[in-house]
Parts: C-alpha cells; sequence; structure tokens
C-alpha cells in the first residue's frame, strides 16, 4: 500500500484514468481538469505545476487519488482510513504547500487531522458544496424575455468583469480571467442570455470528460436578478451539452446559498454527493 506522486499528467491519467473514469460523476473535476490540461498545456492553472497522486490497495487495486492545481485546495476522491496519513506525510516530504483541501467530509476532517498534527495547522471550514447530476430537464415555465447566445472573443471586456465579479461575490479563488476566457471561448464554453441585445446573464461549462459535461459558472448581475435569466441560460447550456451527445450533466452548489440549489432542483438536477472544504492557516 504507497502513494504514489507525479507531476506527469500522461502517467497519471495512463495508471489512475481507469478508476477515474468507473465513476465519472463523482470524479467529474479531475477528469475536467485532465482534459484541460492536456489540451492548454500544465501552466493553465498558474505558475505552480499540478500534482497528482493515486493510492493502490494491497492487491494493487488503485481505490483512490488526489488532484492539486496550485493555488486551490488538494481535492481527494474518497480515501481509505488508511491511506490519510500516509498521503499527509508523502505531500509534507515534498514540502508541498497547501492552502487546504477538498473532499467527502469524512475524508476531508480526517486529511485536516492528520495534517494538522503534522504541521500544527488546523483546517477551518470555507464551503460545504453539493453535487448535483441532471435528471430530467424541467425548463422555467413560462421562459424569460430573451435567446441564448455563445460568447466571442469580441465579449471579453463583459466576460472579464462578470468572472471577476462572480469570484469576489462567492469569495473564491480564482484563475486569470483572460486565460479562463480565452478557454472557454475557444470551445463554446460560455454562454449568454440576451434580452434585446443586452447580455443580463452568464452559464459556462466545462469541455466534456468521460461523456460529463459540468456547467458553472452561472452568474447573473444583481441588477437582473430574480427575473428567471439564470434558470433560463441554465437551461440552454444543458440543452446544449445533451445535443452534443453528454452522457451526463453536473453542476456544483454552495450549500450556504438556498437560492440556487432550490433553482437547480426545480431544473431537474438531483443531489449526488456532498464536499466540504477546509483552509489551512488565516
Amino acid at each position: 500500500m504507497a502513494w504514489a506522486l507525479t507531476e506527469d499528467l500522461a502517467e497519471y491519467m495512463a495508471t489512475a484514468g481507469e478508476f477515474l473514469r468507473s465513476r465519472p460523476v463523482l470524479h467529474t473535476i479531475q477528469l475536467a481538469v485532465a482534459e484541460t490540461l492536456l489540451v492548454r498545456g500544465s501552466s493553465t492553472f498558474g505558475e505552480a505545476a499540478p500534482l497528482f497522486g493515486w493510492w493502490r490497495s494491497p492487491g494493487g487495486e488503485i481505490t483512490a487519488a488526489l488532484l492539486h492545481t496550485p493555488p486551490y485546495p488538494v481535492l481527494l476522491t474518497l480515501l481509505p482510513a488508511e491511506a490519510v496519513q500516509p498521503l499527509a506525510e508523502a505531500l509534507l516530504a515534498r514540502a508541498r504547500p497547501l492552502p487546504g483541501v477538498n473532499a467527502e467530509e469524512a475524508t476531508a476532517t480526517a486529511f485536516a487531522a492528520a495534517w494538522s498534527a503534522l504541521t500544527g495547522v488546523s483546517g477551518q471550514e470555507a464551503r460545504r458544496s453539493r453535487l448535483f447530476r441532471l435528471g430530467e430537464l424541467t425548463p422555467p415555465a413560462p421562459l424569460p424575455p430573451g435567446a441564448p447566445r455563445v460568447a466571442a472573443a469580441a465579449d471579453h471586456a463583459l466576460l472579464e468583469s462578470w468572472l471577476v465579479a462572480f469570484g469576489e461575490e462567492i469569495n473564491d479563488v480564482q484563475r486569470d480571467p483572460a486565460e479562463v476566457i480565452a478557454d472557454r471561448v475557444s470551445y463554446g464554453g460560455l454562454t449568454l442570455w440576451e434580452v434585446d441585445g443586452t447580455a443580463v446573464s452568464l452559464a459556462g461549462h466545462n469541455r466534456p470528460a468521460a461523456g460529463v459535461v459540468r456547467v458553472g459558472p452561472v452568474y447573473t448581475p444583481r441588477e437582473h436578478r430574480q427575473r428567471g435569466y439564470g434558470g433560463a441560460v441554465t437551461t440552454a447550456v444543458c440543452r446544449a451539452a445533451l445535443g452534443g451527445g453528454a452522457a451526463e450533466v453536473v453542476l456544483f452548489t454552495d450549500l450556504a446559498n438556498p437560492t440556487s440549489n432550490a433553482l437547480y432542483q426545480r431544473l431537474g438536477f438531483l443531489a449526488v454527493d456532498d464536499l466540504l472544504g477546509l483552509s489551512f492557516g488565516p
């Protein structure tokens, strides 16, 4: 039983890819990030190299994996109990700065406890999120005025201002907006809802990975809220994903936001799993 850690994406996917693809909905972030890195390169998420890892059971089977793309928290799949302490030790041995951990609650708290015992740095709750998968799409009835339009490079200024505002509003670490926009626009990954030629809401989606498309971010400026635009643009993105052959459409919500959680359930999204984000340090 041991952790293998590498900065080699090809090695990671060749070794742990089958494990990740065995549950593509639960592992949607790992698979989507790998897809993005394959297309955009290792500097996509910042200057520090991403770190990948996998855990082998006594029988040689891979039963857990990790992904760390600084400055984000380390993302863990469900860990067997015996894998927690060796992982904390392996990451500490690499002198890997960790801003936090994001995982199913039992895994997140167990890893944070092991990390704290080694470093003296405790984990503070940062966010609780819920993973949803789309059952039967139920569009808002009636739809609000307007229509969807796939965003283009000419929309850069608007997209950047909205993505920055979205990040500030949810208090989340954000990648370079210019990189995000260039990446998303390259494959039609940002959709605007327009009313009389004016953009009023935005929904994005990741590249398909193992048949799964993940929706997000979804953002409506305050002056356009409570008019149904967020539900309408999310519906448009879901329809496009399904029309493009996606086997599953998923998204994450912040459990502290009852409005968005209720909206997505009305659209036909079903709860799958909850994740706990813990931050290390101030």
